[in-house]
């Protein structure tokens, strides 16, 4: 008697991959998503808003630095291609986590540096980096980085999407987005595309 079942072939089933998120903030998100976007096993980046408390907060409204939001992004990766540990090497070697509430001439705590987690793992994490990062500094200088729960991510508006791939050729892409890509692009090669 065949006991094999005329529907189901094991050889047919392709690997299920299972895809993770990290939502980081390090100053203005076209930045940060530019950086991401070029990394191995990230397959999405969006830019957004969260770590306040306004719901379905704009722009504006964040700009006004009234909401407790910061720009940050969600990436979406595969962690059989890149760690979470790798995502925080990045996010950590491609903004200045000392600076409260400031990227270079992005002032406010919309730019703020922080990690938002969604796990107890996650967390653990992002601490243990947090507190590596900081033994790494022997100027005096001290990471100002928040590790917070995440409540609520709000996606911007479309226009931020992608900025850096639709504005190649605007001032700030060139003055301030490119060199950041160049600079992430020749510390961490290994982890990119």
């Amino acid at each position: 008697m065949d006991t094999a079942c005329p529907y189901f072939d094991v050889n047919s089933f392709a690997t299920i991959t299972i895809m993770r998120a990290a939502i980081f903030g390090g100053g203005c998100f076209w930045c940060t998503e530019a950086v991401f976007q070029m990394l191995r096993g990230v397959s999405k980046v969006e830019s957004g808003y969260a770590g306040g408390e306004k719901e379905n907060p704009s722009y504006e409204a964040v700009s006004s630095g009234n909401t407790g939001h910061a720009e940050v992004i969600r990436v979406t990766y595969d962690p059989a291609i890149i760690s979470y540990e790798d995502l925080l090497t990045v996010f950590f070697g491609s903004h200045d986590p000392t600076t409260p509430n400031r990227q270079g001439a992005d002032v406010g705590e919309q730019y703020r540096s922080v990690i938002l987690y969604e796990s107890k793992a996650d967390k653990a994490i992002a601490e243990k980096m947090v507190k590596e990062v900081q033994e790494s500094l022997h100027d005096g200088t001290r990471i100002v980085t928040e590790v917070i729960p995440l409540a609520t991510f709000y996606v911007a508006e479309s226009y931020h999407q992608n900025y850096y791939k639709a504005n190649t050729s605007a001032p700030y892409c060139q003055l301030i987005i490119e060199p950041k890509i160049e600079k992430v692009r020749k510390r961490f090669a290994e982890l990119v595309k």
